[in-house]
This record gives C-alpha cells, sequence and structure tokens, in this order.
C-alpha cells in the first residue's frame, strides 16, 4: 500500500490516571453489585443508592475533566464503555431474574447486538482516522430512555406503562443507531471527521463515536 494510503495511526489516548477517568472506572466498578441486587430484587435502599452514585459519577466525570482541563481521549472511551458495560448487564439482569416483572430477551439483544456494534464501528473509525470521538446528544437520550425502563420495572410499574417505556426505549435506540450508521458511512467514505466540516454532536449531527455511544 502506498504511504499515502495507509490509515493514520490512532494517536496516543492521553492523560490515564485523571479524576475523571477515576469516576468513570468506578462507575464501571459498581456495575456488578447493582446487577447482583436487580437479580435478586434488593435490598431497595443499596440498590437505589448505588445507582444514584453511579448517575452522579455521570454527571461529574465529564464536568470535572473540563473543569480542571484533563479532557482526554481516555475519557471519551472510558465514559461511554462504562455506560453501555452498565446498561448491558443490568438489562440481562432484568431478563433472567427470577421475579417479576421481568424484561423481554429480544430487548436486551438488541441493546447489546447495538452497543457492540457501535463500539466495533467506533474502533475501525478511530483506526482510520486516528482519532477518539464523542458521542451523539440522542445517544445520551437513548441511554436516559432505558434508565426510566430499567427504573420502572424495579418499581413494578403497571404493564402499560412499563411496554410504553419499552416501546420508547427501543424507538430511541434504533433512531440513535441509525445515526452512528449514517456517520460511520460517511466517515468511512470520506475520511473527512465530522468535527472538520462543522458537525456539533447536537441533534443527532454528531459523530461516529468509539463506542464508543456508552449512554
Amino acid at each position: 500500500m502506498a504511504e499515502a494510503e495507509r490509515p493514520r495511526v490512532t494517536r496516543s489516548l492521553g492523560r490515564f490516571w485523571t479524576a475523571a477517568n477515576m469516576l468513570s472506572l468506578s462507575r464501571a466498578a459498581l456495575v456488578p453489585p447493582i446487577t447482583v441486587l436487580v437479580y435478586q430484587g434488593g435490598p431497595r435502599t443499596w440498590l437505589f443508592g448505588l445507582i444514584g452514585l453511579a448517575v452522579l459519577t455521570d454527571w461529574f466525570d465529564g464536568h470535572l475533566a473540563r473543569w480542571s482541563h484533563t479532557v482526554s481521549e481516555w475519557g471519551k472511551v472510558l465514559d461511554p464503555l462504562a455506560d453501555k458495560l452498565a446498561a448491558a448487564a443490568v438489562t440481562a439482569a432484568l431478563v433472567v431474574r427470577p421475579i417479576e416483572p421481568t424484561l423481554p430477551l429480544w430487548f436486551v439483544g438488541l441493546i447489546v447486538a447495538r452497543d457492540a456494534s457501535i463500539v466495533l464501528g467506533g474502533v475501525v473509525i478511530a483506526r482510520r482516522t486516528g482519532e477518539v470521538l464523542m458521542s451523539i446528544w440522542w445517544g445520551k437520550v437513548a441511554v436516559s430512555a432505558l434508565s426510566v425502563t430499567v427504573l420502572a420495572t424495579l418499581l413494578e410499574a403497571d404493564a402499560p406503562v412499563l411496554q410504553a417505556c419499552v416501546w420508547i426505549t427501543t424507538a430511541l435506540m434504533v433512531y440513535t443507531y441509525a445515526l452512528y450508521l449514517l456517520r460511520f458511512v460517511r466517515v468511512w467514505r470520506t475520511g473527512v471527521l465530522p468535527s472538520e466540516v462543522g458537525m456539533d454532536g447536537e441533534g443527532g449531527r454528531a459523530i461516529a463515536s468509539v463506542h464508543p455511544e456508552t449512554s
């Protein structure tokens, strides 16, 4: 292959041991105990306490990185990966747990397949462009909808309410996957990063990510 045709090697991911990255890692560390409690059905005080702590780390890690000027490529990887790990583990626990209500098997299959393909696509784009890009804004909306669905299941919401949550989340997951796929195809064909053509990540206008889209 000619030198000009070789894909750029992904650049250094920067500093790993930052406070913001540690928050992302701590969120990933909370996934196993939360998953066990979801599967066993409680106790709710511990379950919702750990979930609340995970939500706080999700909110603070990005803000802390910007405030401390330690935004890194590692952070762009760790934050959405922690979100995706939590989403896959908790929804799987809600499918297989021996108590009601549960979530349908196809739902967790959709979540896992979507996230795995987005991660793979993000890795391909990172290898091609040398850049690790942020997740799209609508991806966060989809993750928030998934959180509501999980919460509705844990609180034993009425069947019509839970079914509405599942279908709204499904629609958002499919929609955001289409956005990621569109961005992947565009970047793959042109080799031009979204930031280089004025895309800012809002309203679904950003980015094939390396999730990496976590949430």
